[in-house]
């Protein structure tokens, strides 16, 4: 079967370049697993056909496997059928027009991706110490044990253990913020002898672009962390307790160096002022999140994915 020049690919490198180029436009991450699945099933085909000519394997391939176009249009097909929990109902991911756009001031109350956004901040201090100390510790020790016989080995295991844990970052970024990234775990390129494979990895520049995220995601989950429990605890606490001493009548608002400030904000008009300000300090809070949200699903899209 040709393609729309007519003419089939006669190797795997013509094959994969070809599928690259009918899924252009796709999400980044989609393209980097399409590529990765077929690169090895290709490898796989060509590796236990013994003597047959390359061409030939691959011509037995296209008929049972599909041409790239058909396989570009089912990767496409797949990738719709799959939604995550806070995608929102119109789309997979956020793009730009969903910024732009957004779900409106008070709509933001029912977006999953807002939702998804802030549970990603509140973790993110967390992860971010945990990756910040791994790459620290990782790359002083790699350095240190370098003039000894298990520095290598030790490097080795700690560049895999990177990526690894930029794959696990990715799926946490899809889940939460709804980016699509990569779905296949990272794995040796193959068909080459070990050292191929181990200079292959080390070229990847997406091996050295997981660590600087894992270092850059420290100061991140920081401001992330701190912006989602300061902004959502106080315009919670305030609007909780505003409708708690109108409920109860038990004096909870108190502005302390302020007499005519507490006395005003424990009367009913001020209390309701109180909670109608917390109540949109909520909202605020779920439209910043939201944005970062989208901020940081590119930050992690730009080095965690293989373009």
């Amino acid at each position: 079967m040709a393609n729309g020049n007519g003419v089939s690919p006669t190797t795997i490198r013509a094959y994969l370049a070809e599928l690259r180029t009918r899924l252009k436009g796709q999400p980044a991450a989609l393209i980097q697993d399409a590529l990765a699945d077929c690169e090895e099933h290709l490898r796989a085909a060509r590796a236990d056909a013994g003597a047959q000519s390359e061409a030939d394997v691959l011509a037995e391939i296209i008929e049972t496997f599909g041409t790239p176009q058909e396989v570009a249009e089912e990767y496409v097909a797949m990738e719709q059928a799959i939604k995550g929990p806070f995608a929102s109902a119109s789309a997979t991911t956020i793009d730009d027009r969903d910024v732009e756009r957004g779900p409106g001031f008070f709509g933001v109350l029912i977006d999953p991706a807002a939702y998804g956004a802030l549970i990603y901040m509140l973790l993110s201090l967390a992860t971010g110490i945990f990756y910040f100390t791994w790459a620290v510790t990782g790359v002083s020790l790699s350095v240190g044990l370098a003039i000894l016989i298990i520095g290598i080995p030790f490097a080795l295991l700690f560049i895999g253990s990177v990526r690894v844990i930029g794959w696990i970052e990715g799926r946490i970024v899809e889940a939460l913020l709804g980016v699509r990234m990569p779905r296949r775990a990272p794995s040796s390129p193959g068909g080459g002898t070990l050292m191929e494979n181990i200079k292959a990895v080390l070229k990847d520049g997406r091996t050295w672009t997981s660590l600087i995220y894992m270092i850059l995601h420290l100061p991140l989950g920081v401001l992330y962390f701190c912006i989602a429990v300061i902004s959502g605890a106080v315009s919670l606490g305030v609007l909780s307790s505003a409708i708690y001493e109108i409920a109860t009548g038990q004096n909870t608002v108190q502005v302390q160096g302020y007499p005519e400030l507490d006395a005003f904000f424990n009367t009913i008009p001020g209390l309701a002022l109180l909670a109608v300000a917390g109540f949109l300090g909520i909202i605020l809070t779920l439209h910043i999140a939201r944005v970062i949200g989208y901020i940081h699903g590119r930050i992690a899209e730009a080095l965690l994915v293989r373009a």
